[in-house]
């Protein structure tokens, strides 16, 4: 188990949450972050979300994803680029499928594997 990893990881965690879980609505108490507000800005705004989707891939080729997993990582991206790009029912989908979430989780399993980093249970590891 290296620090490095697990520091490294952990930046990504909080990049993930703060991409997808930063903000409760009141009411419903639904989490959202950044990707789901500047989502809602036709064109730009799912660009500009693509950005640290595309980090958290980087890091991960980093980290030495297997293949596999980085393949894994990959569809999640595209398809949360691509339904997010559909107006109203994208923006639903992006606030619920927490694509940066979940990759992140996908790579903390991986690494956990590997020896690399300890477990940590997420809601998203047992979704």
């Amino acid at each position: 188990m290296t620090r490095t990893h697990t520091q490294r990881l952990a930046r990504l965690e909080k990049l993930a949450h703060s991409m997808d879980s930063a903000f409760r609505i009141p009411v419903i108490g639904m989490r959202v972050g950044y990707d789901a507000i500047i989502g809602l800005v036709p064109g730009i705004g799912d660009a500009l979300t693509l950005i640290p989707a595309l980090i958290i891939l980087a890091e991960a080729k980093r980290l030495g994803a297997a293949p596999h997993v980085m393949g894994r990582m990959g569809l999640n991206t595209a398809l949360d680029v691509l339904v997010g790009s559909v107006p109203v029912i994208g923006d639903l989908f992006d606030a619920k499928f927490k694509s940066n979430r979940r990759n992140v989780a996908i790579l903390r399993a991986h690494l956990h594997e590997k020896g690399a980093v300890p477990e940590r249970n997420s809601p998203l590891q047992t979704a």
